[in-house]
């Protein structure tokens, strides 16, 4: 009988990888490896300069990143567990670099790709999925947020044009996209449309005073009498189930990124306390840094776990949208505390940009907002489990 003493990998404590396919695992590698030559290096001076490379967007592209969960059309038509791996190493990286791919395929291809003609499909899922065209997702507006239902953007109608006018906030990509998927009132519902950002009346400002996402576009819209042809509403829906629709997509893609963003906050904080000395010995000699440890381990690989299984259960179309609120909710509150108690350890280092952490809480500061409120999802989750809405 052999006595084997099995010891595991500390970036890998539950050895998660495992339960990839060697076509999930391959994409995560490849990600990573771009996560590491591409955005590593220079994101820090992305973030202070509050800049986003255009350029990265062929990047992603050559990689088939870009709608990959989504098939046809030149997308790479992969799991949505794959697609999550691929979120969580970006996010690892960056939210900003997540949030870019998350828009692209899940908020401006999905709705193209699920509701729109097969013109809107052929004109612009091919550029798109190729990193040629960059899309952006028009809901939110100053006065209507969590309350997508109560927006104040209208198209009407006008002989066989619709024209559209009024505001749209906080729009990633909203002043680099070329096109834009814009969500208005109409006398029949919520519908929403395809846009060429050169159309006359499509205006876009960037918004660069945040502290938040600053590796990330994000613009105010203004839609001033914008004349669009008969053709350019998505013919598939009606409502509000649709943006929401795509809303749970994005959300799929931040309860993966999240954990990446807590894993780089971990790795870091591991690093530096075994190579910190103080009081003659590593930080990470001390009970203290190693309770955090393990806390933070913890969190990760329980958040890792999780959207694994919800990945597995969208790959076998189970997945309800309450279940995505419980993730998102769940993994950006657990990410958010690591990056937070990674920060402490770090000491003074932890607030500089020459590590990462400082930039991953100040992003999850805003991807706990964004996509769904937490509150907003915890409304949800009650619903859910009282079939009682609250909330009006």
């Amino acid at each position: 009988m052999t006595n084997t003493t099995l010891a595991p990998d500390p970036y890998d404590f539950l050895a998660l990888e495992q339960l990839l396919s060697d076509e999930e695992r391959m994409v995560a590698h490849t990600v990573r490896q771009l996560v590491v030559e591409k955005i590593k290096p220079n994101v820090g001076e992305w973030f202070e300069n509050c800049e986003f490379p255009r350029e990265l967007a062929t990047e992603f592209g050559k990689l088939g990143m870009l709608g990959m969960h989504l098939s046809g059309y030149g997308c790479a038509g992969m799991s949505a567990v794959a697609y999550g791996s691929a979120c969580l190493e970006l996010e690892a990286g960056d939210s900003g670099a997540r949030s870019f791919v998350s828009v692209q395929g899940s908020l401006a291809m999905f709705p193209i790709w699920r509701f729109g003609s097969e013109e809107q499909k052929q004109e612009w899922l091919p550029r798109m999925a190729a990193g040629e065209a960059i899309g952006c997702f028009g809901l939110t507006e100053p006065d209507s947020g969590s309350d997508p239902s109560s927006m104040r953007t209208t198209a009407r109608r006008d002989g066989d044009d619709w024209v559209l006018g009024g505001t749209k906030m906080w729009i990633t990509n909203g002043s680099i996209a070329d096109v834009a998927v814009i969500w208005a009132q109409t006398e029949d519902g919520i519908r929403g449309f395809v846009v060429d950002t050169k159309t006359p009346g499509y205006q876009a400002r960037t918004l660069d005073r945040k502290m938040s996402l600053r590796a990330s576009i994000t613009a105010e819209i203004v839609l001033d009498n914008m004349r669009l042809p008969g053709t350019a509403v998505l013919p598939g829906v009606t409502g509000i189930k649709g943006p929401l629709s795509c809303l749970n997509e994005a959300r799929f893609g931040i309860l993966f990124g999240a954990v990446g963003a807590a894993r780089d906050c971990y790795e870091t904080a591991l690093e530096y306390t075994l190579n910190r000395t103080q009081f003659g010995k590593p930080l990470a000699g001390f009970q203290f840094t190693q309770g955090k440890l393990a806390d933070m381990l913890i969190r990760i690989n329980r958040a890792h776990l999780l959207a694994l299984h919800l990945g597995k259960l969208k790959d076998a179309g189970t997945l309800a949208p309450a279940q995505i609120s419980f993730g998102k909710k769940d993994n950006v509150a657990q990410a958010l505390h690591v990056a937070r108690e990674a920060r402490g350890m770090l000491g003074a280092s932890g607030i500089t940009l020459e590590y990462p952490v400082i930039r991953h809480m100040n992003n999850l500061e805003s991807v706990y907002t964004y996509e769904g409120t937490n509150e907003v999802h915890t409304l949800v989750l009650g619903q859910a489990v009282t079939n009682i809405g609250a909330f009006r």
